[in-house]
């Protein structure tokens, strides 16, 4: 991550961080969607599953996206 000229943040930050901000802002859901080579070439039973550790640690529903899912949003 790096700052722009007015001093915003900008650029990539880790999943950690980005479920970190989902449980502060009191988001109960997340979903994986635009996903870099680790996740593309990786174990997805392991990466998912570690995800899903990481999220419960914070209190938010983690999980990644698949090609061609829709989901209904109520």
């Amino acid at each position: 991550m790096r700052r722009d000229r007015s001093g915003s943040l900008v650029g990539h930050t880790t999943i950690q961080a980005q479920v970190g901000w989902c449980a502060e802002e009191g988001v109960a859901r997340m979903i994986v969607t635009h996903c870099g080579t680790p996740i593309v070439a990786g174990d997805e039973r392991k990466l998912g599953a570690r995800l899903r550790r990481i999220g419960r640690e914070r209190g938010v529903e983690v999980r990644i996206a698949r090609d061609g899912e829709e989901i209904v949003l109520r």
